[in-house]
């Protein structure tokens, strides 16, 4: 294939790139094309149909939106930040994460934690078991299963020093999440430590005041700090529960809750003995600045028609 010659004109002008990239961006329902979102054939399609050019490649198409990583194909789900205290219970924890705390760096003996409960674990046998990977052929997994319970697995992590605690239970709660807590504090360096920061989200078994001074009172070190409410992605330990549900939950086949607890813990051992910190970027600066942006592009809620 000959290279265009220098000087030569490009096959297509500039403005249809940038007009490309511009229908890519917006909803499809928004130009009342029926679709959720485009795909590349649609795109191609939907830039025919305009008009816009004669005849062009998906792959040109690639080419063009590739060069500014547009893939409209894909989404990501979110929540809108709707706590009034967002930035105020926010700022705290990404102090903490950069061990910093009311402005002062932490010493050798403050430690942070964070903890959680991933509800609702079943055990799921399946009716047939699973066919094998094949050339060419993915494993097969049986859609159908019989239910053998539910464990719900409680867990925490020391974010600076990549120490994990976990344990299954019955059902989550109160008494549950405690005995979580008491698991890690009685434990060396915590049990001696100058202060233990503890960071939750606000569920049930730890949220509120009252659920502060019930941890106190059993350990004095330790110090509550909650996330704001529907913040989930703040609390460090939702990192591990998305590699759990990924390297263990995915395809669940239990045959008993014995076997299910059996490889969590197993999993747990195992990501212990080559644990690292997270390598947590999001800044306090970076969620202003976050917050000051979502401030002046926020749509209202739309009315149900």
């Amino acid at each position: 294939m000959r290279s265009r010659e220098a000087g030569a004109q490009p096959a297509f002008p500039p403005n249809v790139v940038v007009e490309v990239k511009r229908i890519a961006c917006e909803l499809p329902m928004d130009a009342g094309v029926p679709l959720a979102r485009w795909s590349l054939p649609e795109l191609r399609r939907e830039v025919l149909a305009r008009g816009l050019v004669a005849t062009v490649s998906g792959t040109t198409l690639w080419r063009w939106l590739d060069a500014d990583a547009i893939r409209p194909w894909r989404h990501r789900s979110w929540l809108f930040p709707r706590d009034p205290r967002f930035a105020e219970c926010a700022d705290p924890i990404l102090d903490l994460y950069e061990r910093r705390w009311d402005g002062r760096p932490l010493g050798p003996r403050d430690y942070v934690l964070s903890a959680d409960e991933k509800t609702s674990i079943q055990a799921r046998q399946r009716r047939h078991a699973p066919a094998p990977v094949a050339p060419r052929r993915a494993r097969r997994v049986e859609h159908e299963y019989r239910r053998g319970g539910a464990w719900a697995y409680l867990a925490a992590w020391d974010v600076h020093r990549a120490r994990l605690f976990g344990r299954c239970e019955a059902r989550s709660g109160i008494a549950a999440f405690d005995r979580l807590v008491d698991q890690v504090m009685s434990q060396e360096p915590y049990r001696s430590a100058r202060r233990v920061f503890l960071v939750t989200d606000n569920g049930s078994a730890h949220r509120g005041a009252k659920g502060d001074a019930r941890l106190r009172d059993r350990w004095p070190t330790l110090v509550p700090v909650h996330t704001p409410r529907h913040a989930s992605w703040l609390n460090q330990i939702e990192i591990y529960f998305s590699i759990v549900q990924r390297k263990v939950l995915t395809p669940n086949d239990f045959a008993t809750l014995a076997t299910l607890e059996h490889f969590l813990m197993a999993f747990q051992h195992r990501y212990q003995v080559a644990a690292r910190p997270f390598r947590w970027t999001f800044t306090r600066a970076d969620l202003h600045q976050l917050l000051a942006t979502l401030a002046k592009t926020a749509e209202p809620v739309r009315p149900a028609a």
